[in-house]
């Protein structure tokens, strides 16, 4: 099961996700995918079992992916503040992977009919979904 992690800026979400995918799926290995080292740094230190920065990396490693998490952003062109490239979010929206993202109201995106949470619950959401996906 090839389970990637996408983040880029200060990698926070990434971090938070993948301490806890490893706290709650240990036997999983995560790969940390960032949009500038600093992400991706951060993800390690977490706990990703590997990692890689930047646009190629991204588009490679969503061919076989099995799930894919991280903000709601890793989607939409040009977000994060320019890190998402338009191949990027082409890469990741078109993998045939069970995409799981965390919601993030920012950069002019509003996700009608999400309830305003507190970002560590939405994380706890997030790997709850990873792991009903595992487990089928």
């Amino acid at each position: 099961m090839k389970i990637l992690v996408i983040d880029g800026q200060g990698g926070k979400i990434g971090k938070m996700l993948v301490e806890n995918l490893k706290k709650n799926l240990p036997e999983y290995e995560i790969i940390a995918l960032g949009t500038n080292s600093i992400a991706t740094a951060t993800m390690l230190k977490a706990g990703a079992d590997f990692g890689a920065t930047g646009e190629n990396p991204v588009i490679v490693n969503c061919i076989d992916a099995d799930i894919i998490i991280g903000p709601l952003g890793i989607i939409i062109s040009n977000a994060l503040l320019g890190e998402i490239t338009p191949p990027m979010a082409a890469a990741i929206s078109q993998s045939k992977a069970q995409k799981v993202l965390v919601p993030i109201n920012r950069c002019n995106i509003f996700v009608a009919g999400v309830e305003a949470l507190p970002l560590n619950d939405y994380v706890q959401l997030a790997v709850q979904q990873v792991k009903q996906i595992i487990e089928g």
